[in-house]
């Protein structure tokens, strides 16, 4: 039986030369008479190794880190089909203190399956939650989402099982579940790599929240600079619909569930779930006033359950395992595991699933190898573009929703952007207000026009520092306003990263830097 040799199809490794790579395999295995199984598969998330080729052998996987086509020949040479010793060579993969330190449940089958085959999703543990609820009944499969204490991956946090609740609750019909893949926000590409690497994953958990809150069609709004993804998913649902895991009899029972595919056209307010239901209906991008909340009155004025892809991916693991098994991961009330997304300045960037509890000091020392510059870190920003700013002081907070929310935080998408201490922190400030002014949806004035006024605040900081103190207090009164006066999150959390900024780096504003025992004589 020929070896089988994996190259993954992500689109990291294939902007690395996967593609390449692949066609080189093949040609030199003809040329040697050394017959091989190709297999493109999903990625491990080791960005950092892209791209990883791997061999079966009898004692597991082997390893050979960022290979390329160019390289080929000498591996052949070195035997790596019997996992032969190479410069390249990391081992057995599975055997590597990165991968064996990570709780992975969300992306249990990341690196290890090809994203399109049903046989191999089926193997490693697919369909096992749909079936599972198809036996418990829709009551019983939304109180497993409710038990497990599983919250809205998307950013708000928000219960999913009060979600399911609420729609299931309606009366009105028909009803909807509608996946937000949206996914804009700076350094994250979790929802990417799901659905690139896992679609099935993707379809099995939309279906389980259809047949619990009584929903027969589903929607997922998939950004169109996803191309891969897209092309991916497409496949995938053809494949799902032609085995019986869509349609008119889902798994050969009476529930009926579909799903459709809608790209977006790249506007980053769509990814506020209200703007992206108004997409979906065909019309502009708008944030709509609540309530009513979608789940009452969603796309097209019906009952919709709309979710985040990492919050439905997990869903399957979570019905499948029970309730109980993904509650017992996790820190107070954040309970199960986060897919978190490592970038900016790392040695090793990547996905790393882990439960919430895990400090930043583990993420980015031990995961992420420290910074690629090899300076200091200064700030490391989580939750997007408009996450807040925290300190090199504190990165031994643990992760999780509440001691982040304390430090004026948010846990979001799950992403980690780091910056050495060359970072200007007031550019990085006057960014978050540059970026909202562009991606207003415009609707609020808040945000509207607030954005616009807070970057030329920060310019006159920037180019004024005589006015400085002046300027702050005049920024501070803005952010004070868009926070609580913003239709949606954009405005309201732009000053996340200003006032952060300024708070912790007053410096680079050209502020002085507050006095603790000046501040502390005052304290009666």
């Amino acid at each position: 039986m020929s070896p089988t040799v994996y190259v993954p199809n992500d689109s990291v490794a294939l902007a690395l030369g996967a593609d390449a790579l692949a066609a080189a395999l093949q040609l030199h295995a003809l040329r040697r008479g050394s017959p091989l199984r190709l297999v493109r598969n999903s990625s491990r998330g080791l960005y950092s190794h892209e791209p990883l080729l791997e061999v079966d052998t009898p004692a597991g996987r082997v390893g050979y880190a960022r290979v390329s086509a160019e390289q080929v020949p000498a591996l052949f040479d070195a035997d790596f089909l019997h996992g032969g010793a190479h410069p390249s060579c990391i081992g057995l993969v599975e055997r590597l203190d990165w991968l064996q330190r990570q709780e992975r449940l969300t992306f249990a089958r990341a690196g290890l399956t090809d994203p399109l085959c049903l046989d191999d999703y089926a193997r490693h543990g697919g369909w096992a939650g749909l079936l599972r609820a198809l036996e418990l009944g829709p009551a019983a499969t939304v109180e497993e989402i409710a038990q497990s204490g599983l919250r809205g991956r998307g950013g708000a946090a928000f219960p999913a099982g009060i979600k399911w609740r609420t729609v299931a609750a309606q009366t009105a019909a028909p009803k909807y579940v509608v996946c937000n893949a949206d996914e804009g926000d700076s350094g994250t590409y979790a929802d990417r790599m799901a659905i690139e690497g896992d679609p099935y994953q993707l379809i099995e958990g939309m279906a389980i929240a259809a047949y619990a809150v009584g929903a027969s069609s589903g929607y997922v709004y998939l950004r169109s600079e996803y191309p891969h993804a897209i092309a991916t998913f497409k496949q995938a649902l053809e494949r799902a619909r032609a085995a019986g895991w869509l349609g008119a009899r889902v798994a050969g029972s009476s529930f009926a569930f579909d799903i459709e595919l809608r790209v977006g056209a790249g506007a980053y307010i769509c990814g506020e779930e209200s703007s992206l239901l108004e997409s979906l209906e065909g019309k502009r991008g708008l944030v709509r006033a609540r309530p009513p909340l979608p789940a009452v009155r969603g796309l097209f004025g019906q009952p919709t359950l709309v979710h985040n892809v990492i919050s439905l991916a997990t869903v399957p693991v979570i019905v499948a395992r029970g309730a109980a098994f993904y509650a017992n991961y996790g820190a107070g009330r954040s309970r199960g595991t986060l897919p978190i997304q490592l970038a900016g300045n790392l040695r090793t960037p990547g996905l790393v699933e882990k439960a919430f509890g895990v400090s930043l000091r583990e993420l980015i020392e031990d995961f992420g190898g420290g910074t690629a510059s090899g300076r200091p870190v200064k700030a490391v920003q989580i939750g997007g573009p408009l996450g807040a700013y925290l300190s090199a002081a504190e990165l031994d907070l643990p992760l999780d929703y509440e001691t982040l929310a304390q430090h004026q935080a948010m846990v979001g998408h799950g992403g980690i952007v780091v910056f050495d201490d060359r970072a200007d922190m007031a550019a990085l400030a006057r960014y978050a207000m540059h970026f909202t002014a562009i991606e207003s949806c415009g609707k609020c004035t808040p945000c509207r026009i607030g954005a616009v006024r807070g970057r030329e605040l920060i310019e006159r900081m920037q180019h004024a520092p005589a006015q400085a103190a002046e300027r702050a207090a005049e920024l501070e009164a803005l952010c004070d306003l868009m926070e609580h006066a913003s239709l949606c999150a954009l405005g309201g959390m732009t000053p996340y990263p200003v006032r952060s900024a300024i708070r912790l780096f007053p410096a680079d504003f050209g502020l002085p830097r507050p006095n603790p025992a000046k501040e502390s004589a005052h304290v009666e």
